[in-house]
């Protein structure tokens, strides 16, 4: 079987490697071809580290770099019976990469929107399958994930959820169905976290290594708020907090000043380096 995955990012790339991994090929779909050529070499690094961590466990790494093929044409996700969308967070561009995998994908293709905040059913309504799209939230970084978020939109279909399932199942995932709403369980309730955190930094109440350790020490997180935005991503965050400002009309995820302002600064968190801390010497490609 073939699986699409769409978008290079640094979750798209995670998601193909753990696809691969699961013994089906990838078609790995980018309009940016140095964004295939970055996700390539990660997805070799990741390979050859887990080989390193779990010897002899399934083909090595060339092996399975056999089954992946990169290309910057979406008619390339045509012939793969699953497709995984992992494309900014921008309503308006999910929802012209929907159109146009519709226009390209037979239509018992199932289409996984792999999305941090908006509602399955806004997604679905870009295709003319909306029993056959589901909403399936992969969390950073995907190999050391054991589950994602299972998002069920109102006319998802039963057929598509255990597609869906059966690939979880091999890929290694588990799967927690949850209902369709803005953000769904997880980034309805973490967003709200890691803004207020941004907002205790602007007021000057602690400094951003402090607020993460009352977390991880005083609470027993594995990792602080801030900490876990410079994971994500602080764009990705911000389009977050936009998706559900705009969704919930919930002041409280406007993003605050110090997000918005290190995301000008091109500080962005682990990819470049620099976020909320200073990670220059643990850059991510």
């Amino acid at each position: 079987m073939t699986v699409a995955v769409v978008g290079a990012g640094v979750i798209g790339r995670g998601v193909a490697q753990a696809v691969l991994q699961a013994g089906l090929r990838v078609v790995l779909v980018d309009r940016s071809r140095d964004a295939l050529h970055q996700a390539a070499t990660a997805i070799r690094r990741g390979l050859l580290a887990d080989r390193l961590r779990r010897p002899g466990a399934g083909p090595d790494a060339e092996t399975l770099l056999t089954r992946l093929t990169c290309t910057s044409d979406l008619g390339g996700a045509g012939a793969a019976a699953l497709v995984i969308e992992n494309v900014v967070e921008d309503p308006a561009v999910k929802a012209d990469v929907y159109r146009r995998l519709d226009a390209v994908c037979p239509p018992a293709t199932v289409f996984l929107a792999n999305t941090s905040a908006i509602p399955i059913a806004a997604l679905a309504a870009a295709t003319r399958r909306p029993a056959r799209v589901v909403g399936v939230h992969f969390m950073n970084p995907v190999a050391l994930r054991p589950a994602v978020e299972l998002v069920r939109g109102p006319e998802t279909g039963d057929e598509a959820v255990r597609a869906v399932e059966e690939l979880l199942d091999r890929m290694g995932k588990r799967a927690i169905q949850v209902g369709d709403a803005p953000g769904f369980v997880a980034n309805r309730v973490l967003m709200l976290m890691v803004n207020e955190a941004a907002r205790v930094l602007d007021e000057g109440t602690a400094a951003a290594e402090t607020i993460d350790r009352v977390f991880t020490e005083c609470l027993g997180h594995a990792m602080g708020p801030l900490a876990t935005a410079d994971l994500i991503g602080l764009d990705t965050v911000r389009a977050t907090l936009l998706v559900l400002r705009d969704r919930l009309g919930d002041e409280r995820f406007e993003p605050a000043p110090a997000l918005t302002r290190l995301v000008a600064q091109g500080r962005l968190g682990r990819k470049t380096g620099r976020g909320f801390h200073d990670l220059s010497a643990r850059v991510h490609a």
